[in-house]
């Protein structure tokens, strides 16, 4: 089991400063998944009970020479802790610039390697970072979890399968700080938040306790998949007759998330996504944000990068 390669400083500007940032607040610990073509964080995927986040990168993206082999396929998973890894990257980095007054002449290698660690009668594995000066090396190591079984592999490879499934309607947000600023005042007001979305391109979030109410409602979103148009009967009604209309016509789903995990959701927007699509999957399962990056400079979207969370849906019964 082998894996090595060098960061390129396209790949080292995702990592340290947008991707590592929003993992690093998602959770504690994250897979790493290294197949040929692609690399995965994946938080929390094998676990039901909170937010699953998935970014995956096209290997062109963060790696020069990159070189992989296993006896599963030539994939290689592991888990580690997200705050080491995001230490050691940005100390690298600045040990990096420091010995070279940049990237381009001083590349960073990041490769599996197990060492005999002190106090140890075993090896460890470990996710290592060397930056070569003109006289010496810097060598940090993330120690990680015993890589992962031929089965524990599969297991977590039909986890991610089944997670790539899209909703049948996506909303588009251009602004995903707007509903960031706002679902971070209504946590003062409840504990759960109630989700709206429409074929119409309707998106309504809201929360409420018994003395107050709080919601706020965008209308009009671009709409991606099942889509159609609203009754003119409709336009002056409130927002939530709208929605209850929609729901009972078959045009829009409804689902209770926590406040919580709705932030933390979030909290992607540390990896500066262009854009973000808001859909319910089939039967209300969970709650789905798929995060668009373009191209910079142009109106295409990235294919080479994707994120989305999928946020577990709670029991209207036990509120």
């Amino acid at each position: 089991m082998k894996f090595k390669a060098f960061l390129t400083e396209n790949g080292v500007n995702l990592l340290e400063k947008r991707f590592l940032a929003a993992f690093d607040k998602m959770g504690k610990t994250c897979y790493l998944f290294l197949t040929k073509h692609h690399l995965f964080f994946l938080h929390n995927l094998l676990n039901g009970d909170g937010v699953q986040c998935i970014a995956q990168f096209r290997i062109d993206v963060l790696f020069d020479d990159y070189r992989i082999s296993s006896q599963n396929e030539d994939r290689i998973a592991f888990s580690l802790d997200v705050s080491l890894l995001y230490r050691a990257v940005k100390s690298s980095v600045s040990i990096c610039t420091e010995f070279s007054g940049g990237l381009a002449s001083n590349r960073l290698q990041i490769k599996l390697v197990k060492k005999l660690p002190s106090n140890c009668t075993q090896p460890m594995p470990f996710l290592t970072f060397e930056t070569k000066g003109y006289k010496s090396a810097v060598i940090q190591d993330v120690p990680i979890s015993k890589p992962l079984s031929r089965s524990q592999v599969v297991e977590l490879q039909t986890a991610l399968d089944s997670a790539q499934d899209l909703p049948p309607t996506l909303v588009q947000v251009q602004d995903p700080n707007q509903l960031l600023n706002f679902v971070d005042r209504m946590k003062h007001v409840g504990d759960v938040l109630n989700v709206t979305i429409s074929k119409h391109g309707d998106l309504q979030v809201q929360t409420s306790t018994t003395l107050i109410r709080l919601g706020s409602e965008f209308q009009r979103l671009s709409v991606i998949g099942d889509k159609s148009q609203a009754p003119a009967e409709d336009r002056n009604l409130s927002a939530q007759a709208r929605s209850e209309r929609a729901i009972a016509r078959g045009d829009a789903q409804s689902v209770q998330v926590s406040v919580k995990h709705f932030l933390k959701s979030l909290q992607c927007h540390l990896t500066k996504p262009d854009s973000a699509f808001y859909g319910i999957a089939p039967q209300g399962a969970c709650l789905t944000v798929i995060f668009q990056f373009m191209v910079p400079g142009t109106r295409q979207t990235d294919k080479s990068i994707s994120l989305h969370c999928r946020l577990p849906v709670l029991d209207p019964g036990s509120n």
